[in-house]
């Protein structure tokens, strides 16, 4: 594989990514599930463009902190890069600010695996 840029993307936080709206508590803030799938996308980003035909990636660890809330209206940076990798194995440093503050909403590590889409699917 070639080499691995790092990927930063940007959300504006609506109703339907609040805690409320996900089923991950009962306020209108940033839901952790949305987060965490937001830094997913990030991930997955940062291998899109190093994947061999055919592949594809899955994740296979998380270690996240959610450090802050976010209101909705709130725009989200994300980040994502390259930290290890072993062959099939990559595992990212992932991030999330406030554009407007710059203050840290979560911070940590997911782990993803490249397969074979056929293969694995053919598993299910």
């Amino acid at each position: 594989m070639s080499q691995i840029e790092p990927v930063t993307l940007t959300f504006r936080v609506t109703d339907d990514d609040t805690a409320a709206a996900v089923g991950s508590g009962s306020l209108p803030v940033l839901g952790t599930p949305r987060l965490l799938a937001w830094l997913e996308a990030a991930t997955c980003a940062c291998l899109a463009p190093v994947l061999p035909q055919g592949s594809t990636s899955v994740g296979t660890r998380v270690q996240v902190e959610h450090l802050a809330a976010s209101a909705v209206g709130a725009e989200v940076e994300v980040s994502a890069s390259s930290a290890y990798e072993d062959g099939r194995l990559h595992r990212f440093t992932v991030s999330a600010r406030d554009v407007a503050t710059g203050k840290v909403l979560g911070a940590g590590e997911i782990t993803r695996v490249v397969v074979d889409a056929e293969r694995f699917m053919s598993r299910v």
